[in-house]
């Protein structure tokens, strides 16, 4: 794969962006389950900015400062204790989120999403004290359980955009193919093995079947 391929393909796949891709896609085939008319009201730009800014742009701005105070050589963070202090960050601000969640601001499904993604931070965080596990597979098999989780609960609904009408079975196909194209992304980029790749997927994809369970 070309190298400026991978990287946009491994931007466009970055974990800290699952829950974005999730609201989106939820709010854009049923606005109404969040009290709203469309996607462009008032509440859910306000909801839109606030889960961008504490699942994507605070922990990246967190992490990116990381390197400056000398405690990560890179931002690529190839060396996986380098890894420990990101995910400490982030998963502090996904709990608050999620807690922040629970009085029913949101539907419940997108609040278990939240906590499947949580627990998919501390998976990655305890695996890694072991082995390097990959972020991007993490959020990736997630990815892979939301969608999945959010066919069986909303059944029979569909996505469109414009011109383009698809079932939600259409989207899993959709983000199991981009799940794939992440790996090798990451493959291509030497950031991870194989095995880093599919104990990801496992790890993240378990985990919000647990979050589904748990609430």
């Amino acid at each position: 794969m070309n190298h400026s391929l991978a990287r946009m393909i491994s931007f466009l796949g970055h974990p800290l962006l699952v829950l974005t891709y999730m609201l989106l896609l939820m709010l854009i085939i049923n606005p109404f389950a969040f009290g709203a008319h469309h996607i462009g009201d008032q509440r859910t730009v306000i909801l839109f900015f606030y889960v961008v800014s504490t699942t994507f742009l605070i922990p990246g701005l967190g992490v990116s400062l990381l390197k400056p105070l000398g405690l990560v050589q890179s931002l690529e963070m190839r060396d996986k204790q380098e890894r420990i202090g990101p995910y400490i960050i982030t998963g502090i601000f996904y709990l608050w989120m999620f807690k922040n969640f629970t009085n029913g601001a949101v539907p419940e499904l997108f609040a278990k999403f939240v906590l499947g993604a949580t627990i998919g931070l501390f998976f990655a965080f305890f695996v890694n004290i072991f082995t390097k596990i990959s972020a991007h597979a993490t959020g990736m098999g997630g990815f892979i359980g939301m969608v999945l989780l959010l066919a069986f609960e909303w059944s029979g609904s569909t996505f469109g955009l414009g011109p383009i009408l698809l079932s939600l079975n259409a989207i899993l196909a959709v983000v199991i193919l981009l799940a794939g194209l992440v790996g090798m992304a990451r493959l291509s980029l030497g950031g991870h093995t194989q095995a880093d790749l599919w104990q990801g997927y496992v790890a993240g994809f378990v985990a919000v079947m647990l979050a589904e369970v748990i609430l």
